[in-house]
């Protein structure tokens, strides 16, 4: 019988592809811990100073010129053997997409899209960079006046319910759960790994630091990612 895995990806998996993670020694909160509040929904929404920080981040993101490293295309060949119940990432950057994974289920949304928070209209992230370029430090939605942000989840909103429900569905339906390159500090999404514990699955946790479920899983792997990954799916 061969052996089915829900995989939840963090920002550790994207960091060969040039992303720095949030809470790494060469993280972006590690850093610059002033940088959170570009991340808080509050925060973002009350200041137009957090608002031009945040675009002025975007506008140098390294997203978009980034390319898929081994480990997010080990994944997209996991699904392709048919051996994923789903790719479940807090990851904004759509690498995973690009590395060809399909059932890809963004728990924190995507940075490739804009929201307006009056109006809900998405705009693809494409059509305000020229805008951003142009000068616009806090650029307002063109139909409403209102403000815009990427399409990702902020701390203080909340998760897509039907998307969230997916990902445990398919922690339920695994046989092992492997969580990649995350912290497990952020919750909902760190909750998957008790909810495959409690259904009896097999927690595989690869990171280079210690998460809060270290003691609880079946194997820890701590050497690199963009290395380990293929050679597990192989495996």
């Amino acid at each position: 019988m061969t052996e089915r895995f829900a995989v939840l990806t963090g920002a550790g998996i994207s960091t060969a592809s040039g992303i720095p993670d949030f809470r790494g020694p060469q993280g972006l909160w590690t850093k610059d811990p002033a940088a959170q509040a570009m991340f808080d929904i509050d925060e973002y929404v009350a200041s137009p100073k957090v608002r031009a920080a945040a675009w002025k981040h975007r506008l140098s993101a390294p997203a978009w010129t980034a390319e898929p490293n081994a480990g997010h295309r080990a994944l997209a060949e996991l699904e392709r053997q048919g051996r994923l119940t789903a790719l479940i990432t807090q990851n904004i950057d759509g690498l995973h997409q690009k590395a060809g994974s399909v059932n890809v289920l963004e728990l924190h949304g995507t940075v490739w899209f804009v929201d307006c928070l009056q109006c809900a209209r998405r705009i693809p992230m494409a059509d305000l960079l020229p805008r951003l370029d142009a000068g616009e430090e806090d650029p307002a939605c063109e139909i409403c006046g209102g403000i815009l942000k990427s399409a990702t989840v902020s701390f203080g909103q909340s998760l897509d319910q039907k998307i969230l429900d997916a990902a445990v569905a398919a922690t339920e339906a695994c046989d092992t759960f492997l969580a990649i390159g995350t912290s497990l500090q952020v919750y909902p999404a760190a909750g998957l790994c008790a909810v495959a514990l409690k259904a009896g699955k097999r927690l595989i946790i690869m990171n280079a630091e210690p998460t809060p479920y270290d003691e609880e899983a079946d194997e820890l792997l701590h050497t690199p990612i963009e290395t380990t990954l293929p050679n597990l799916v192989q495996r």
